[in-house]
């Protein structure tokens, strides 16, 4: 209990009311779902045979068939109406692949979907460190949200073939003793496949979720500030001399040269001297003819 409660204690478990978090809770509650609904499926149905002579009848014909439905091993004995003898009939089709691969992706999935919440939750920093972490996330979160999209449609298109395959009224033509026309062979009643339904629901949504997972994983790869980087060049720090010369700041100042205005020359600048007087930066001329002589 020492450890446990150790770990609880340095758990970060807000990261759960985050997306990043909340997401993979919500895909190890639908993955649960999916392979739940279909991994555990049992389903009956039953037929009637009513031979002209009645000793010879049965009204109760009952076929059972489960995940994961390989139907081509699922027998039943239906009467031949000739005596007390019984016709042993095998229904038509395997669909095991499709079935045990979306079970096998939704088992996956949420072993994967409770690992990662594990890392989320007790070390989110080795987990962004230099993002290794999540760019490995990403790309097992792609791979599944695929797996789904795969999986999911398999499945659809398999347990359509499931549903014609145990339809009593096709059953019923298999049973030679049907083809007489002094026999009646009718369906008592059909299989519930409601949770087989539910199974491709979930399948479906579980694509959603995964494939809704990859932009707030991708948000944690770095991949977009390297993106934006490239996009982006100014917030490189460009040469001095070449901003300078391209801003203008190396060119003369256009106040001064041949257009004329006011031309300060810091050499030629009066100043006062000792005695109070103004005297200028050049040297004064004579101003009479005796001062020359």
């Amino acid at each position: 209990m020492d450890v446990v409660n150790q770990l609880v204690a340095q758990g970060q478990f807000t990261v759960v009311k985050q997306p990043l978090g909340f997401i993979k809770v919500l895909q190890w509650i639908f993955a649960i779902f999916a392979f739940s609904t279909c991994g555990s499926y049992s389903g009956v149905f039953k037929m009637s045979v009513e031979c002209n002579n009645r000793s010879e009848s049965d009204l109760g014909i009952e076929v059972r068939f489960d995940y994961p439905f390989r139907l081509h091993q699922v027998y039943f004995d239906a009467p031949t109406c000739k005596g007390e003898n019984k016709d042993r009939q095998f229904l038509v089709g395997d669909y095991s692949s499709s079935a045990e691969f979306f079970v096998t992706i939704g088992v996956f999935s949420f072993l994967y979907s409770m690992a990662a919440l594990s890392v989320y939750c007790f070390i989110l920093e080795k987990y962004r460190e230099n993002n290794k972490g999540a760019q490995i996330d990403f790309v097992v979160t792609a791979v599944f949200a695929f797996m789904w999209l795969v999986s999911s449609c398999a499945w659809a298109k398999g347990l359509s073939d499931v549903k014609t395959a145990t339809d009593p009224e096709r059953v019923v033509s298999l049973i030679p003793a049907c083809d007489e026309k002094e026999n009646r062979c009718r369906e008592v009643y059909d299989p519930k496949v409601s949770g087989l339904n539910t199974s491709v629901a979930f399948g479906f949504v579980n694509l959603i979720l995964w494939i809704g997972n990859l932009w707030f994983v991708f948000k944690e790869t770095g991949w977009m500030a390297a993106f934006a980087g490239t996009y982006v060049p100014s917030q490189e720090k460009q040469p001095a001399p070449d901003s300078y010369a391209q801003g203008g700041y190396g060119q003369q100042d256009p106040y001064a040269g041949s257009q004329g205005g006011y031309q300060p020359e810091y050499g030629q600048q009066g100043d006062y001297n000792e005695s109070g007087g103004y005297n200028q930066g050049y040297e004064q001329q004579p101003t009479s003819y005796s001062n020359q002589m």
